[in-house]
């Protein structure tokens, strides 16, 4: 193997932050992640073609190790040979991703994406600075029936006493996902759920002996309400919980939250960064690694390419993360048609490929690998509508800041 100090490097950081693996396999690990980001793919052809001119290897050579990563233990050559077990990779995965984290607040997003009608991929991911990285995962057939309660609270359950106990913890969902039964396992780990639900359903106020419909605490455009209560009037599905609501202009129904946060302590807008999911998934396709052009079509082996999908976005993220918040902000421009206490920055390129060039850049001066730590930026914060606009400002500005 040619002697690339940053392989090297990379090698033995990986190998430390998951210590169950055998040397072979955390090898494996490091040559898929840094390959993927000097290909700008996770294919398996073009990372081996990649890494071929810098290792000096031959393409077959280098395409069957690569390939010991997701295989089964019985298509590995050797007696001796494992294949990658996940379940023990959550914990020290996400362990790796929170170490460091300069904040006490962590927000989480679940939700699935699809890859045309082969997989369907369901995954809890950390939301980061517009983006998010998957932290635990599961891919299913995309035509076949299959159970997702299951999957999502033993991916839950991989979590628990991993992250410190002080520390401000949201989870967000879509209305498409929410259950009582998943309100009740995130609660159990300590961390506070943040799920939107449907416009129907009943409310009952605490206090209150009549049920009123749930979408009627906002009925007009530009109303908020939060309180406590009870979500659902059958039985079986009835929840104790406080209700955020909130209706923003340029929005066709109001976001229902709810929550177990007090109504003082949680804030509507919050939810507004589970849209950074779609990001996350967006690098994973199109926007980085081109996962939508795979052929494989087995989705244990898919299950197992994903945990170097998910180390090489958070180096990309974690990187360009920390680079970007450095950058002095009288230097950035403002968002327009927003509230001049509450703008925040434009980005003129996304961390994520950020990141990536100071990694290549660090790769081409064979200098040590540039490592980051998970700077996050402050959560959202509902603002009142001003008094008055100033003369130089629009005349509807928007109050949801993401």
């Amino acid at each position: 193997m040619s002697r690339l100090p940053g392989l090297y490097q990379w090698n033995d950081i990986v190998g430390k932050r998951f210590p169950h693996l055998s040397k072979p396999m955390a090898a494996c690990l490091a040559l898929w992640s840094l390959g993927m980001i000097v290909a700008r793919s996770c294919s398996l052809t073009a990372v081996a073609w990649a890494w071929v001119p810098i290792l000096k290897e031959k393409f077959y050579t280098l395409r069957e190790r690569l390939r010991d990563l997701y295989r089964e233990a019985p298509a590995k050559a050797g007696a001796k040979r494992t294949e990658l077990d996940l379940g023990t990779c959550w914990a020290p995965w996400l362990s790796w991703v929170v170490e460091g984290w300069h904040s006490k607040q962590l927000a989480l997003a679940l939700d699935a994406t699809t890859l045309g009608q082969r997989f369907t991929v369901l995954a809890v991911s950390v939301l980061y600075r517009g983006c998010a990285v998957p932290v635990a995962w599961k891919i299913m057939r995309g035509n076949e029936p299959h159970a997702w309660a299951p999957e999502w609270k033993a991916m839950l359950n991989h979590f628990r006493q991993r992250v410190p106990a002080d520390w401000n913890v949201i989870v967000l969902a879509d209305r498409g996902l929410y259950a009582k039964w998943l309100f009740k396992a995130i609660t159990a780990l300590h961390w506070h759920p943040l799920l939107r639900v449907k416009n129907q359903g009943k409310f009952r106020p605490e206090g209150w002996y009549h049920w009123i419909d749930m979408p009627d605490v906002v009925a007009h455009v530009g109303q908020r309400w939060q309180g406590r209560g009870t979500a659902f009037k059958s039985e079986s599905a009835q929840l104790k919980c406080t209700l955020l609501a909130c209706w923003e202009e340029g929005y066709a129904d109001p976001w229902l939250i709810l929550t177990d946060l007090p109504p003082e302590a949680g804030d509507v807008c919050w939810y507004g960064l589970r849209a950074w999911i779609e990001q996350g998934f967006k690098r994973i396709k199109r926007g980085g690694w081109q996962w939508q052009y795979t052929r494989m079509d087995d989705p244990a082996r898919a299950e197992r390419l994903w945990l170097a999908v998910a180390i090489a976005t958070w180096w990309l993220l974690s990187v360009g993360g920390e680079a970007d918040e450095e950058l002095p902000v009288e230097t950035m421009d403002q968002v327009p048609h927003t509230q001049r206490s509450r703008r925040p920055r434009w980005r003129l390129i996304a961390i994520f490929h950020r990141g990536w060039t100071q990694i290549l850049a660090a790769l081409l001066h064979h200098g040590r690998l540039p490592l980051g730590e998970g700077w996050p930026e402050p959560w959202p914060q509902m603002i009142p509508p001003p008094a008055e606009n100033p003369a130089n400002e629009p005349s509807k500005p928007k109050n949801l800041q993401l």
